[in-house]
């Protein structure tokens, strides 16, 4: 195990030590662009274009990873020999400010599924919000993330009893808490899967939790196993559910006693009104760019929603994060914790469980060599003095406008 207070330089120095005495190189490449080809060539076309594409034109899922209008500062000679890279999230220490994002259908990246990125992330101690539409059940999810913190992500279904289920066994599993996605009550225009005509539950992918749930299971003539067709059939009739309002959130807190994470705000108003009706966190998220093509981008959304929340609740944030400055800034802003998706998933399609342990390494140590590069010891010194927007260098005069 890497040394928590020396993270970076320790993966690092593992890293040119393999190449220099052993003549290896990373099985799981390093930088973004080659791990995404080296996915995209692992998986298939379908899970390429489940995967990889955005809503529509796919211009906020294109501009989500544009994080350069924010400029890091660097302090100098601020003693960042030790660095806690920990943080606090509804009143459990995180190893890091780090979570896995929730992402269905990993049967369509590797076998391994979601098994493999929960023993991935379990082995580094980072927490993993798992998506109701799993290939894996939540229960066995759980069983692999052991102690690890882990929270389950909630799409509302249409059937109360179903709805009521999930809630009930994600409290039963051992989840820490429950995220509410609210902002996918109908699917966004993908083109990359319509050109294809291609809808991975049709084929069974990514309804494990469905078909292993009780109430689901008691609502079919036959089960799953012996009628997949007609199971595939109900549970298309009964996922999401567009009529909800505001004031159906009381169901979530009458079910369970967990925390709930609101995820997938992009207004201030909205995080006003998550707080207003109960919610203990706010997750600012465009779905990675999956719902509303030409929306407003999580990170451009990210300081007035912090500004609204002030410190009432925290934070979490997600969509467009490829390399460890980009959550390093988002923590500038207001966040408590980033959200990482499609690098885990490219490690996963790489390499299982190996390939997301991979990815995380790397990723924890390139943000440990930013926070102290930076000049920071510890993840709460990291604030918003610690980035200019290039407006601000313009009105300075230490950079020209473009």
């Amino acid at each position: 195990m890497l040394d928590a207070n020396r993270f970076g330089a320790e993966r690092v120095n593992e890293i040119y030590r393999e190449g220099m005495l052993e003549d290896t190189t990373p099985d799981v490449p390093v930088s973004y662009e080659d791990l995404r080809k080296a996915a995209h060539d692992a998986m298939s076309e379908e899970g390429r274009a489940y995967v990889h594409g955005g809503a529509g034109s796919e211009e906020t899922f294109e501009r989500n990873k544009d994080f350069s209008e924010w400029r890091i500062v660097p302090r100098m000679l601020r003693g960042v020999e030790k660095r806690d890279l920990s943080t606090e999230f509804l009143g459990q220490t995180h190893s890091y400010p780090l979570m896995l994002t929730p992402l269905g259908v990993q049967s369509l990246l590797h076998d391994e599924a979601e098994l493999g990125t929960a023993t991935g992330a379990a082995d580094l101690d980072v927490p993993l919000v798992l998506s109701s539409l799993s290939s894996s059940t939540l229960e066995d999810v759980s069983e692999k993330m052991g102690d690890t913190p882990k929270m389950f992500q909630f799409y509302w279904s249409s059937d109360r009893a179903i709805a009521k289920s999930f809630l009930e066994r994600a409290e039963r599993a051992g989840y820490d808490a429950i995220v509410v996605t609210v902002d996918a009550p109908i699917l966004g225009w993908r083109e990359r899967l319509i050109k294809r005509g291609y809808y991975p539950f049709l084929e069974g992918e990514g309804v494990a939790n469905y078909f292993s749930d009780p109430e689901f299971r008691s609502q079919l003539d036959e089960p799953p196993e012996a009628d997949p067709k007609a199971a595939v059939e109900h549970f298309l009739d009964i996922f999401g559910d567009s009529s909800l309002t505001w004031e159906d959130l009381q169901f979530v807190y009458d079910t369970t006693d967990l925390p709930v994470v609101i995820k997938g705000i992009l207004s201030p108003r909205d995080a006003r009104l998550a707080i207003q009706h109960g919610a203990d966190a706010i997750g600012v998220s465009t779905h990675g760019g999956r719902q509303v093509d030409g929306s407003i981008t999580a990170f451009e959304a990210l300081p007035a929603i912090a500004e609204a929340v002030d410190g009432e609740v925290p934070i979490t944030f997600d969509s467009g994060v490829r390399h460890a400055s980009d959550a390093y800034k988002a923590l500038a802003l207001g966040a408590d914790s980033v959200l990482l998706g499609r690098p885990y998933a490219y490690g996963l399609a790489v390499n299982g469980a190996d390939g997301v342990r991979a990815v995380l390494k790397n990723f924890i140590a390139e943000f440990d060599l930013t926070m102290g590069l930076a000049g920071n010891r510890s993840v709460e010194e990291i604030g918003r003095d610690a980035l200019k927007h290039e407006n601000e260098l313009y009105e300075t005069g230490q950079q020209r406008p473009r």
